[in-house]
């Protein structure tokens, strides 16, 4: 983890707004860099950076900044994981994701563990600067196109959910659920401690009564309800 110093002139000495501690995070040298620049604009007091999981957890557990930028796929482990077990230890740190393309789910995993910035790599500097001043000033900046794809998505998979718990045996959903994850038969089998042939039966009636022809044929069907 390296870290260095900001002397800018516009600190609380000079009655502007107190100078801030930032962490940020990425695995790549280069965006480092980017961000580190993108925080010459405001007055820090110093910012750390990071290129893993670990050294992220620690920068922010040894001493809480004002403010946390990352992005979510660092290694050992990812930056979810990281803000997860920050969050579990009551450490309320504003985050701020900037990060690249994200699964719907880690979008609202990330609303649910409470980042106060999401922003895309490929968005412009300004946008950057403009979600960091936000977050900095104890304001919310999300990325809307992104929010809103994910909850569009999530609605449609609650939809989903609840239509098929309608049509499908609560165990037919456990099989359906499995069968999702790309579990095989015979594990879904141990899993749920029922005889391989039973599953098979599950499955069956399951292809019945969603109108699919076999395993791909459920899978297709379930990608296209947002379960996949």
């Amino acid at each position: 983890m390296l870290q260095y110093g900001e002397m800018s002139g516009s600190g609380e000495a000079q009655g502007g707004p107190p100078a801030a501690r930032v962490v940020i995070a990425d695995q790549q040298p280069l965006l480092l860099e980017g961000l580190a620049q993108v925080l010459r604009e405001f007055p820090t007091e110093a910012v750390d950076r990071c290129s893993t999981g670990a050294e992220l957890f620690a920068a922010l557990v040894d001493r809480p900044p004002d403010l946390a930028i990352t992005d979510v796929r660092l290694s050992d482990p990812d930056g979810l994981t990281v803000l997860r077990e920050v969050r579990r230890r009551g450490l309320q740190i504003p985050v701020v994701l900037v990060t690249g393309p994200l699964r719907d789910s880690e979008v609202l995993e990330g609303i649910h563990l409470g980042i106060r910035g999401l922003v895309a790599k490929d968005a412009p500097i300004d946008t950057v600067t403009h979600c960091v001043r936000t977050v900095l000033g104890g304001g919310t900046c999300l990325d809307q196109a992104l929010v809103g794809r994910a909850m569009a998505a999530m609605m449609t998979r609650e939809t989903a959910l609840r239509e098929l718990a309608e049509r499908l045996t609560a165990r037919e959903m456990q099989v359906l659920e499995m069968v999702v994850a790309g579990v095989r038969t015979r594990e879904a089998a141990e899993r749920l401690r029922v005889r391989e042939g039973t599953l098979k039966v599950h499955l069956h009636h399951i292809y019945q009564k969603l109108n699919v022809g076999g395993r791909n044929g459920l899978l297709a069907f379930a990608r296209d309800k947002g379960l996949a």
